[in-house]
């Protein structure tokens, strides 16, 4: 039961949120402080804040269910991150802050044209603004059951609360509560992990009871594709996944530029994979936890009918102790508004810079046109978020659709601008802005022949043969062979000319 002191716990944690977004507010001066805190954010702060960012609430609340349910064979997913990490570290962070850009974009309009920049940026936009609609509405979904509120109030209060600490202190607000918002996250379900622990004889106990359910597989060597949890799937497809996100999104991209030099982004960065591992142990314990607590140890019961998704939020509400409730509320209510804070910061920096053209000379007046961006995004993610609860389909295919469809053709863009002069040579047969165009949607053609579209109920050509890791590669793949193909044969057809 949720008590006046766990309203008291919830309503104390979002007070200090707004707080701190008022504290960090007062440095902010100019355009840049408001996007990249003057270039001089310490890289342990940036780190914790790009895993904030990176684990939702859907990690908080999903990876316990899918533990109860199966395994912890998506353990396998932190080898794709070590992956990423490397390849980042070495390509893509180093580019970025040697280029003298302010987004991750204004690379395209350098290396190729405007309208391919506007196009990644259009992408980006799209993808970030789904994606954050969906990660608002799961854990404000939950929050309604818990608290016996509507769910829209619960989408909205989150949201208000993000927007309003984002609205007055940019980046050093999103970076600063990104690190509150982690220690809650992450005490969060420490404190559970250790109460499950002690009501079923210790943890060492518990970890033999879970041991002897299989919850504790964590490795499939196996290379069939069509699986998500095997190693060729997790540990490779899903590498191209982690690279696309950390070198390709501008929420990773502005808080690389936030460091002050190259080796604290990559530190940062880093920190963030480290921090992240340790993350995904954590919840994916506490879903083994969980499974020992109420069907092996049979230390708590369960309703009839109730499903792996509502096991945590049952035992959040019924088997924690009071207080203790309120701030595992307060845990999921950080998630959320990490994901949204994050979301709409860097979503304001690509409109006034990709799109509008950020004039550093325009002073005051661009600031306060950032934070105009700022809200904007922020309520279209919350129509976004209540659209999202008046879908009957999956949102996890939905999401899955849409991150494979935009994400493995800006990591192919990206690519194209990093290598392809190396491919052709001569600045004659530099590779073509309109063949670009049209390798990425030539990509994103490919992802629905082995997808579908799930949001629409248009089945796949090709369906079964690929897990959801490989999508990415998929559109990432057909984006560069595509690409490197017509502008070979473009470069023929104009020296025959």
């Amino acid at each position: 039961m949720f008590t006046v002191f766990d309203w008291a716990v919830l309503a104390a944690y979002l007070l200090f949120s707004l707080f701190i977004g008022l504290w960090v507010s007062r440095g902010n001066k100019n355009l840049k402080e408001y996007m990249f805190g003057g270039g001089s954010m310490p890289w342990i702060a940036v780190g914790i804040s790009l895993i904030a960012t990176s684990v939702s609430a859907t990690t908080f609340l999903g990876a316990p269910a899918d533990v109860f349910g199966d395994n912890m064979t998506f353990l396998m997913f932190q080898i794709g991150a070590l992956l990423s990490i490397v390849v980042v570290g070495f390509v893509f962070i180093p580019r970025f802050r040697t280029s003298g850009i302010n987004s991750a974009y204004e690379l395209f309009e350098i290396r190729f044209s405007r309208p391919v920049r506007r196009l990644a940026a259009v992408f980006y936009c799209l993808h970030l603004l789904l994606r954050t609609g969906i990660l608002l509405y799961a854990p404000s979904l939950v929050l309604a059951q818990i608290l016996h509120v509507d769910l829209q109030l619960a989408i909205v209060v989150s949201a208000a609360v993000a927007i309003f600490y984002t609205w007055f202190g940019g980046i050093k607000a999103v970076i600063w509560t990104d690190v509150m918002q982690f220690c809650v996250f992450f005490g969060g379900g420490v404190l559970v992990l250790i109460l499950i622990a002690h009501s079923v004889g210790g943890f060492g106990a518990m970890a033999a009871m879970a041991s002897e359910a299989g919850k504790t597989k964590w490795w499939d060597a196996s290379f069939d594709i069509s699986n998500a949890r095997t190693l060729v799937s997790a540990g490779f497809a899903y590498a191209i996944l982690e690279i696309a996100i950390r070198g390709c999104d501008q929420q990773f991209v502005q808080r690389y530029l936030s460091c002050k030099d190259v080796k604290a982004a990559n530190r940062s960065s880093v920190l963030s994979m480290v921090l992240g591992c340790f993350v995904s142990i954590l919840f994916y314990w506490v879903g083994a936890a969980l499974f020992v607590y109420y069907k092996v140890a049979g230390a708590g019961t369960l309703p009839d009918g109730i499903g792996q998704n509502d096991v945590f939020p049952y035992f959040i509400v019924n088997g924690l102790p009071v207080g203790v409730t309120g701030l595992i509320v307060a845990a999921i209510c950080a998630a959320a508004m990490s994901s949204l804070s994050g979301a709409i910061n860097s979503l304001s920096n690509t409109s006034e810079r990709d799109f509008l053209g950020w004039d550093e000379s325009k002073g005051i007046g661009g600031l306060k046109r950032a934070k105009i961006w700022t809200a904007v995004w922020g309520i279209l993610g919350v129509f976004f978020a209540l659209f999202a609860a008046t879908q009957q389909g999956s949102l996890l295919k939905n999401a899955l659709f849409f991150t494979g469809l935009f994400t493995g053709p800006l990591l192919g863009m990206f690519l194209l601008a990093f290598f392809a002069d190396k491919l052709f040579g001569t600045a004659e047969c530099r590779l073509r802005s309109w063949v670009v165009i049209a390798a990425v949607l030539c990509g994103m053609g490919s992802l629905v022949l082995v997808q579908g579209i799930p949001a629409f109920g248009v089945p796949a050509v090709l369906g079964g043969i690929f897990s959801w890791p490989w999508m990415p590669f998929i559109s990432m793949t057909t984006t560069i062979v595509v690409a490197l193909a017509v502008n070979a044969v473009a470069n023929l057809f104009a020296k025959r000319s």
